[in-house]
């Protein structure tokens, strides 16, 4: 599928046979099994001034906190004894916590638990940490991109480019970490093609994983009056981004719970998703993590009942990538 035909499926009115289509790929290429991941959010500072965003720097009016390194690995070493075996340490781009601090994090956790998986989302950070934290245990690093047009990259993101974006993906997955890669749809200025090459950046990088999720606005934000993202669309680039990279895990993320909280992540895991990441912040400092309105929390017990009422089964293992180049690959599925 070329961009023409993406824009082409992504217009079509009715998407029944989009979803249809792209949950016999699921089938066929990561099975029925649904991976939980136990996302701490460790720290809501960021030195970034991303537009969308509302943890940026700019915002005096969020309560900032950072975890202290014990609470993070008691809270990790809790969310395994409940059976999650992939832990999501994610943060602002906080640069409070030194390379030495999070490596000591991380090789704490992965010691006395070296059966799980540890997934990294904090951002771009020296290329240097990159290396330490790998060697220091972490196995999966996700940086979403958010959009593939480079114009309204920057204009989101000031002081940043697409371009070094790209780069520091590339150069995650030379370190041999798991990568995932992510894109919001329905951001102000977004156009049909921004959304197809979001896809087809997914499709050439051979990414893992890739987080998809609808624009919501964040009220300290500049964007705060422009209209949450559409959900039927977001489903439709889901739909698409399973269709084209077969098995890359897909979650349904929280956002689409925010849209729609009866049935946005059921209509995720209907539309090609793998992946459910249920919220073990304590609420002491959830509350304050307030990336955008509203976010409905999605614990442990909520994802299993998504999951059984998508008639899905819950999976036992780590998760880990399905890609053929991959060292902890449990399946190669010839395309």
């Amino acid at each position: 599928m070329d961009r023409k035909e993406i824009i082409e499926r992504l217009e079509e009115k009715s998407p029944v046979g989009l979803f249809k289509e792209a949950g016999k790929v699921r089938r066929d290429y990561v099975g029925d099994e649904v991976h939980i991941r136990g996302i701490i959010e460790f720290s809501n500072h960021c030195s970034r001034s991303c537009l969308y965003c509302g943890l940026r720097w700019e915002n005096k009016k969020v309560s900032r906190y950072r975890m202290s390194p014990s609470v993070i690995i008691k809270l990790s070493s809790q969310i395994i004894q409940w059976g999650v075996r992939t832990i999501v340490l994610q943060s602002g781009d906080d640069f409070g916590f030194s390379q030495k601090m999070l490596s000591g994090i991380i090789k704490k956790i992965k010691k006395e638990n070296p059966q799980i998986a540890m997934t990294l989302s904090i951002g771009e950070r020296p290329f240097d940490d990159y290396k330490a934290f790998k060697d220091a245990g972490a196995d999966r690093y996700l940086l979403k991109h958010e959009t593939a047009n480079p114009k309204l990259y920057e204009r989101l993101h000031p002081c940043q480019t697409l371009k070094r974006r790209l780069e520091t993906i590339e150069y995650l997955k030379k370190l041999d970490y798991q990568i995932g890669a992510g894109n919001i749809v329905g951001l102000p200025r977004q156009t049909l093609r921004d959304l197809a090459d979001d896809i087809l950046i997914f499709k050439n990088l051979d990414v893992d994983m890739a987080g998809i999720g609808p624009f919501i606005p964040q009220k300290d934000t500049p964007l705060r009056d422009f209209p949450c993202g559409s959900l039927e669309l977001t489903l439709k680039v889901l739909a698409l981004s399973r269709i084209l990279t077969k098995n890359t895990h897909l979650p349904a993320t929280t956002a689409l719970a925010t849209l729609n909280p009866a049935q946005g992540q059921l209509s995720g895991l209907n539309a090609g998703c793998n992946v459910l990441m249920p919220d073990f912040t304590p609420e002491y400092y959830r509350k304050d993590y307030a990336i955008y309105d509203n976010k409905v929390r999605i614990n442990l017990e909520r994802a299993k009942e998504v999951i059984f009422k998508a008639k899905r089964l819950i999976s036992q293992d780590r998760g880990d990538s399905l890609k053929c180049n991959k060292k902890h690959q449990k399946v190669c599925v010839s395309i």
